[in-house]
This record gives C-alpha cells, sequence and structure tokens, in this order.
C-alpha cells in the first residue's frame, strides 16, 4: 500500500521482490528437507507423543500391579468364567498404535514425507517458482488489467506442477516405493482447493468474475 503510493512501476517492483523472498525462503526449506515437499503448516500438528507415552507407562504399572503374572487369568465372581490374560504391557509401539488414528502418528519426522525426485521435484519447484512468475508477468502487463497472458502463465503453470506431481505419484507406486502419504494427499488437495482462487486474480476476476 505505501508503495502504491508511489506509482504502479513501484508498487509492482515492491510485489515482486517480496514474492522473489517468499520463494527463496521455500526454496532453502526445501534444501533443509532434503528435497522433501513443502506443506502447510510447514510443522503439521498431531498428537503429544509425550502424553500418550506417559499413559501407558502408567497402564503398565497399573497392569505390572495388578497381575505380577501376565499370564494369571481372572474369573469372574458371579459366572465363573474366566478372562483371557492381559498383552504384554512392554510393547509400547502396540499401545501407541491402538489409541492413535493412524500410523503416521507415532512415526518420526523424517518418515512423515519421502524425498522427492525427477517430476515431483520439478513440480514443486515449479509450484515455488510460479507467484514470482506471475508477478513479473504482471508487473509487464500492469497497464492491461484485461490482458490474459499474465493469467494463462500463472495458472498453467500451477496445473502443469499438478500433473507432474500427480505423475509422480503414479509412478512411485507402480515401482512399489509407495504410494502418497497422509500429509502429502492433504497437501495435494489443499492445492486442488486454492486453485478455486485463480478465479478470483488478474484477467479472469476482470473480464468473467467481476
Amino acid at each position: 500500500m505505501a508503495a502504491k503510493r508511489k506509482g504502479e512501476r513501484v508498487r509492482w517492483s515492491v510485489v515482486v521482490l517480496l514474492e522473489a523472498i517468499k520463494a527463496l525462503c521455500r526454496l532453502l526449506l526445501l534444501r533443509l528437507t532434503n528435497s522433501r515437499p513443502l506443506v502447510s503448516p510447514p510443522l503439521p500438528a498431531r498428537e503429544d507423543q509425550s502424553m500418550l507415552e506417559e499413559s501407558a507407562q502408567l497402564d503398565a504399572e497399573h497392569d505390572q500391579h495388578l497381575h505380577t503374572d501376565e499370564k494369571a487369568t481372572w474369573s469372574m465372581p458371579r459366572t465363573g468364567c474366566s478372562l483371557p490374560p492381559l498383552p504384554a504391557t512392554s510393547d509400547i509401539s502396540s499401545y501407541l498404535l491402538s489409541r492413535v488414528l493412524t500410523a503416521d502418528e507415532v512415526k518420526p519426522a523424517k518418515a512423515l514425507l519421502p524425498r522427492i525426485s525427477g517430476k515431483g521435484e520439478i513440480a514443486e519447484w515449479l509450484y515455488i517458482l510460479r507467484p514470482v512468475i506471475y508477478a513479473v508477468a504482471m508487473a509487464r502487463c500492469s497497464q492491461d488489467k484485461r490482458n490474459w497472458r499474465p493469467w494463462l502463465l500463472g495458472f498453467g503453470i500451477e496445473f502443469g506442477a499438478r500433473q507432474l506431481a500427480k505423475q509422480d505419484a503414479s509412478e512411485r507406486a507402480a515401482s512399489g516405493r509407495g504410494g502418497l502419504t497422509t500429509l502429502e494427499r492433504e497437501e495435494l488437495a489443499r492445492r486442488g482447493w486454492g486453485m478455486a482462487w485463480w478465479a478470483m486474480r488478474g484477467a479472469f476476476y476482470e473480464n468473467v468474475t467481476k
């Protein structure tokens, strides 16, 4: 808003600069995560494992207090039927898995997102650089808001990145390297819904939505 007071040229220069800084930060994140796809938010929330482990420890201590022998059975007073023995309390992993929504909740952070390469990495680069390219195109066509070229360029890059990401996921599944993880599916769905915002941008808004 401050840059707009000094003219459209200065305004778009600031917009391009800000988008370039954001893209650089995303590329650094991509580098720091060893080519893992970026998700939003960058640190996905999940169950507090410390609380689950504490609960598991308390249950284990309670079981050990009631059953000195893990194989011991308990007979119901009225019917006389014997209940089967409880499972081993030392198996914390099974305990955690039985109390979370998915197995991803107890995986280490690096296992939540696989490393990408080939088409998947190209798709991520395109998705990161798309706002910068779109801002540069808008700056060059700032005098004609109804010009379709910036909109088609930006939308085409994002759509192409999405298709490349889907192809990479299909190839991974076909080669036995595993399909999309839960976080990848959620991020892909979020980006898909995000494409609807193109109806409120640039030439599409000026010529159609408006």
